[in-house]
């Protein structure tokens, strides 16, 4: 079982979009918890995250959120996504035996690839992937988040669509 950190950067819309398609995860017991990281207090993003059952941290500044989730985090692995992120269908058995075959193979962090729709975005997502930290769309240990960043290798699990907004699914 993993923990869901979201960073909440985009909103309430994005938020409940992305936690609503953790059901199907929580349901096959694949995510037992979910920890949503803010940039700021807000009352409608802390109101969406006590009625779902999750924890709402707001993170000091400078704090990477993946680490101030991590501190929370109930779980050793963590599924690491940005508000509006919407894992595409086959991501519970991806991350279930990533995360199963990782823990005894220690195997390097795992990614769920993401469909850009624009070069920009693309470009964005490059950058995250050369990085030595753990970016939205990662599946990580917690102990990953704790050790001093390098370089690693991402093995990519299953697929994820991280602009909603595109969709007609939010206003902004």
């Amino acid at each position: 079982m993993l923990t869901a950190l979201i960073h909440a950067r985009r909103g309430p819309e994005a938020l409940a979009v992305t936690l609503s398609a953790l059901v199907a995860g929580v349901a096959e017991g694949v995510i037992a918890d979910a920890v949503v990281v803010a940039d700021h207090d807000d009352a409608e993003l802390a109101h969406i995250a006590e009625a779902t059952g999750a924890e709402f941290v707001v993170r000091p500044a400078g704090d990477p959120p993946w680490s101030c989730g991590a501190r929370r985090a109930r779980r050793e692995w963590l599924l690491c996504l940005d508000a509006g992120d919407i894992p595409l269908e086959g991501w519970i058995g991806a991350v279930d035996r990533f995360a199963f075959i990782a823990a005894r193979e220690g195997y390097p962090i795992g990614r769920l690839a993401r469909r850009s729709h624009s070069l920009r975005q693309w470009l964005k997502d490059f950058r995250a992937r050369l990085s030595a930290q753990p970016c939205a769309g990662d599946v990580v240990h917690v102990s990953r988040l704790n050790e001093r960043p390098r370089r690693v290798g991402r093995s990519k699990i299953a697929r994820i669509d991280a602009h909603v907004a595109r969709q007609g699914l939010l206003a902004s």
